[in-house]
């Protein structure tokens, strides 16, 4: 076929193109079809592929052309292209060999979820926008809050509400909002430079950037350090004589940040004791609880949000332990008029008689953004599908898992846990003769770690956490069962093996 000459347009449009069509229903039926058995072919055979990319980097560019097609290419194409050069670059976070990290949750119900909002496409910005929407959000915001037996000061039944954010970084950046400018009201803004945020050094890394995000000095960010003896949380103690401190400079103390379940360790900061500090200085406290948080549906772990009804706001992310597909985190708030009053836009092009009186909610004045997807689909499915029972059932099985595992670390006298296990992560080390060179033994370990994740069969990540360095075992991959745990220490095992015969040889 002869090369078309695309110097005269109207030559170009008058050649012999197909129609374009970009949604044909019959079309999206047979290419949405395919494309399921596709997903669902990856799911089955995910075993197959290494967990972690065995890829170097710019392997893609090489592979692609430097230029997008002129006309359409064939769907079966595309999708053997995606076989061929996307999914060996992909780090494959369902694989149920996957323990690094936390575990990104999936399931049928989500997925459909999921398909359903974007199919619909709702741009429910506010109510009259997309009224479903909306409405549904507010009934699963209470349900989950339900779930986790959370006072009626954080729901739309009682006095607050709930909103679904994409991460944890925005409902967190969202409330030091809603805070500072509650501040202002009494400080003025001109002392920005006054306002003061704390949080411990196992607070998750995004704190200190939302802060800046938020107008914060970095100045007056304080990190308040842990301790092993106290199993990394936040002293209520220390974080008092912080405050004081600061008052006693002529600061105003503006936000607390306490986790449930912090991202090296799982470390759980004594919320009731925290908030007690917070209300003494009027110091706004939000509650991270991003991956512990969905274990709180159990009774047996409702226990670390106890004195959740004393904190300003609360955030834990459905898409790490409930099965909703990325991206899903919900924020609850006691006092919703602060949250809109501090991030409300009204264009004219905008209004309505709706919002005008206030009958209604406008999730556009709840988070950073004015566009909003039809997340609350994913959650409504998966409650519905599962139950609470079922979702129970699903946190009860990745704890016994990493029980199991935990005990596995236990039963090899070459190595030690760091930490208590909590929830579904064991945080330990290799160290065979219970030295106390920690430069030794973090090399020792990284050899591990590298050779553990090089043959692509597990993978998994470190941290440090008081200036040791630990491997990090999370179970909780939809996929994973107890055979994969059992192959993961196996493996571990025989890394161990040759890591320390290497030694002795060097």
């Amino acid at each position: 076929m002869g090369s078309i000459d695309t110097s005269d347009g109207d030559a170009y449009a008058n050649s012999a193109v197909a129609p374009f069509k970009p949604l044909d229903p019959d079309e999206f039926r047979k290419q949405a079809h395919r494309m399921v058995d596709f997903i669902a072919d990856y799911y089955k055979n995910i075993e197959n592929y290494p967990v972690l990319s065995q890829v170097e980097p710019g392997y893609l560019r090489t592979q692609l052309s430097q230029t997008a097609p002129y006309l359409p290419e064939p769907f079966e194409n595309i999708l053997q292209d995606i076989q061929k050069d996307i999914i060996p670059g992909m780090t494959n976070w369902l694989s149920p060999n996957f323990f690094a990290f936390f575990p990104a949750t999936v399931s049928s119900a989500a997925f459909l979820g999921e398909m359903l909002c974007t199919g619909f496409n709702s741009v429910g910005f506010n109510w009259l926008a997309s009224p479903a929407a909306t409405e549904l959000e507010m009934v699963v915001m209470d349900w989950l809050a339900n779930m986790l037996k959370l006072p009626k000061s954080f729901m739309f039944s009682g006095t607050g509400g709930g909103v679904l954010q994409g991460t944890t970084s925005e409902a967190i950046l969202c409330t030091i909002i809603a805070a500072r400018d509650r501040a202002f009201e009494k400080i003025g803004v001109e002392n920005i430079g006054k306002l003061v945020v704390y949080a411990s050094d196992q607070t998750h890394s995004f704190f200190v950037k939302t802060c800046k995000l938020a107008g914060i000095f970095p100045c007056n960010i304080r990190i308040i350090p842990t301790t092993a003896d106290d199993n990394f949380s936040m002293s209520p103690d220390a974080l008092r004589k912080q405050i004081e401190a600061d008052v006693e400079d002529g600061l105003v103390p503006l936000f607390i940040c306490a986790t449930v379940g912090t991202t090296s360790t799982t470390a759980i900061d004594p919320v009731s004791e925290l908030a007690d500090v917070a209300n003494d200085f009027n110091v706004w406290i939000h509650v991270d609880a991003a991956y512990a948080g969905s274990a709180c549906i159990c009774p047996e772990f409702r226990q670390y949000l106890d004195g959740i009804e004393r904190v300003d706001s609360l955030s834990l992310s459905p898409h790490k332990w409930l099965l909703c597909y990325l991206d899903c985190c919900c924020l609850w708030v006691k006092k919703t008029d602060l949250l809109v009053k501090a991030l409300a836009t009204n264009p004219e092009y905008l209004r309505n008689k709706r919002s005008e009186f206030d009958s209604v909610v406008d999730y556009k004045d709840w988070q950073i953004g004015t566009g909003k997807r039809f997340r609350a689909l994913r959650l409504w499915l998966v409650m519905r599908c599962y139950r609470v029972a079922n979702l129970q059932s699903h946190i009860r099985s990745d704890v016994q898992m990493a029980k199991m595992f935990e005990g596995f670390v236990k039963s090899d006298p070459r190595f030690e846990m760091i930490v208590p296990r909590a929830f579904s992560l064991v945080c330990f080390r290799l160290n065979p003769s219970g030295g106390s060179n920690e430069a030794d033994l973090e090399l020792l370990n990284k050899k591990l770690l590298d050779r553990v994740n090089s043959t692509g069969r597990t993978y998994m990540t470190h941290t440090k956490a008081g200036e040791v360095y630990l491997l990090r075992f999370a179970v909780g991959a939809t996929l994973t069962e107890d055979r994969h745990v059992y192959a993961a220490w196996e493996l571990i095992k025989q890394c161990a093996d040759a890591v320390l015969k290497e030694n002795v040889l060097d």
